[in-house]
């Protein structure tokens, strides 16, 4: 039988009144302020470098089987540390691990500044991602802790607006760094806010810890990260440029074998050992088994295309980094006033009804974008944008809040761990798969659009003559360079159009994958309780309204 302890130091301290800071009524809000410092920050630098890809490609000259890596291990390492959290956090202590976890992100973020080629920045946000993994699942389940379960979807949908404040200023912020400094700006930002964010968590937090003998699952540890990690490289690399043996080499084929072998000691582990690293009996439970699920599937989808936008924008319309950042700032603010209503509608009405509005927005925000062109204006493109504003608003909150409302207070970092293990690991399959789509569908379209392109055609010849005129009046300069000049024209609007069209595809595969989250989420059941708490709830707001009128 475990035990909650506290620390007393901190619980000394008193509120002006006369009572412990921890027992004052504003000490919950209070720390849910602080833990949004921390989501800012891990989601900023999720979104932030996104816009930055296309300049870090051209700075270091890689691909983008390269450069889709720098995005993928901060969310493969996230995935594989965030298990671990709950252990640490039980053992350690929920205000020390959030600490650790802040001033690991903190480093992490100085050392990607300060990255010289793009293995060192990859493996430098392998880091970062380590710190964010422990600041996400331990910042939910302090928040979790600190309200009561009626006011518990309130306070996730206020958690939610850092989020969503990320999600807007990520790439807004990011390319006004990128257009007027350098890359690396995007990662000094995080340094002086991390900063902040350890002195005021070592300031208004009290420690809370669960005294327990079990030891840490070294086995179920190397066995979940190997599976994740060896399967990650092989979808990823699977059509990658520099693997010429393509999905059949021994390189990927060895992957996949020790993607298997990862994953089968792993349940053997889980599935016998006293205490396991990840506790699966909790998907026993059919609503936190369901939402797991939904968020596993909308991970996939959502990151995935995330990964899309800001290419396309930036290598396909030419637009600057810092125009392609702007173009999500109403994202988050549309997040921002529908999360607190999403969390406060969760507490009185059917949670399953919102997170279905929200993927289905959310899903045909993606649906929009697979009409995307070279041709594409702005408004269109922000029609999209809005939709996903209002999709990712609604299902967040809802799903934390029916998934986390039948599960033991002593396991709340187990569940909130495994809640967020699942949407990273399908987040960063999402950009990898979405990476190797989007390759593989590039190099479809230009071959298909090469064919068409015939020397002998006359339409071909008329274009050509005309580019050659072209060339020649911009740059000057014999007919034979100018014809060679036409050439290449040709050549890269052949090119580019293949890469929208590749970028069209994965959209539309990414809505589709979207789209089947709305199986397991008609599945999500409600008990009776909560169905009578609801009404009951109802019956006492009526009785107050009621008094109201009478005393007016």
């Amino acid at each position: 039988m475990s035990k909650i302890t506290s620390n007393k130091n901190s619980s000394s301290l008193s509120a002006g009144i006369g009572v412990p800071h921890h027992e004052h009524p504003s000490y919950k809000w209070w720390v849910l302020a602080n833990v949004m410092t921390g989501t800012f920050m891990v989601v900023l630098d999720a979104t932030i470098v996104d816009v930055s890809l296309a300049k870090i490609m051209a700075t270091f000259g890689i691909d983008v089987d390269a450069v889709k890596w720098v995005a993928t291990s901060y969310l493969l390492v996230f995935a594989v540390v965030l298990p671990a959290t709950g252990w640490i956090a039980d053992h350690f202590g929920y205000k020390r691990t959030y600490t650790m976890g802040l001033a690991l992100f903190t480093l992490g973020s100085l050392l990607c500044s300060l990255s010289w080629n793009e293995t060192a920045l990859i493996v430098f946000r392998v880091v970062q991602g380590a710190g964010g993994g422990f600041l996400m699942p331990v910042g939910m389940a302090i928040v979790t802790r600190e309200f009561p379960p009626e006011r518990r979807g309130v306070a996730l949908g206020f958690w939610g607006i850092a989020a969503a404040a990320s999600v807007s200023l990520g790439p807004t912020l990011g390319g006004f760094l990128i257009d007027n400094f350098a890359w690396h700006s995007i990662f000094d930002i995080n340094v002086p806010v991390g900063i902040v964010g350890i002195f005021a968590t070592m300031a208004i937090q009290r420690e809370y810890k669960t005294e327990t003998t079990r030891s840490f699952d070294t086995i179920g540890f190397l066995s979940v990260s190997t599976f994740l990690t060896a399967l990650l490289i092989a979808l990823s690399d699977g059509d990658a440029g520099w693997n010429t043996g393509g999905w059949t080499s021994p390189f990927i084929l060895s992957c996949f074998a020790i993607a298997l072998i990862g994953f089968v000691v792993f349940l053997a582990v889980e599935l016998n050992i006293r205490h396991p690293l990840i506790d699966l009996s909790l998907l026993k439970n059919f609503n936190f088994a369901m939402a797991n699920l939904v968020l596993f599937i909308f991970g996939m989808g959502m990151f995935g295309s995330t990964f899309l936008l800001p290419l396309y924008l930036q290598n396909g319309l030419g637009y600057s980094a810092f125009q392609a950042g702007s173009m999500f700032l109403p994202i988050g603010l549309i997040m921002a006033v529908c999360g607190p209503i999403a969390g406060k509608l969760s507490d009185k009405t059917n949670p399953k009804m919102l997170a279905l509005f929200g993927i289905v927005m959310l899903a045909l925000s993606l649906f929009v974008n697979r009409y995307l062109s070279l041709f594409s204006e702005r408004p269109s493109i922000m029609i999209s944008l809005y939709l996903r504003g209002v999709g990712l608003g609604f299902i967040f909150t809802p799903l934390s809040a029916v998934s986390l409302s039948e599960i033991p207070r002593e396991k709340m970092a187990q569940a909130s761990g495994l809640f967020n293990v699942l949407r990273q690991i399908g987040g960063s399959f999402g950009v990898a798969i979405m990476g190797t789509l989007l390759t593989m569908r590039t190099t479809f379209h230009t071959t298909m659009y090469g064919e068409s392109v015939v020397e002998s055609s006359p339409v071909t010849q008329h274009v050509l003559r005309g580019m050659e005129r072209f060339a020649q009046q911009a740059v000057g300069g014999p007919l034979s360079e100018a014809a060679v000049r036409a050439q290449a024209l040709i050549g890269y609007h052949l090119t580019l159009q293949a890469f929208v069209s590749a970028v069209d595809d994965d959209f539309f595969i990414a809505a589709v994958i979207t789209l089947l989250c709305v199986v397991p989420i008609l599945f999500l059941r409600r008990k009776k309780k909560q169905k009578a708490q609801l009404a009951a709830s109802g019956i006492k707001e009526k009785i107050q309204e009621e008094r109201i009128i009478v005393m007016e």
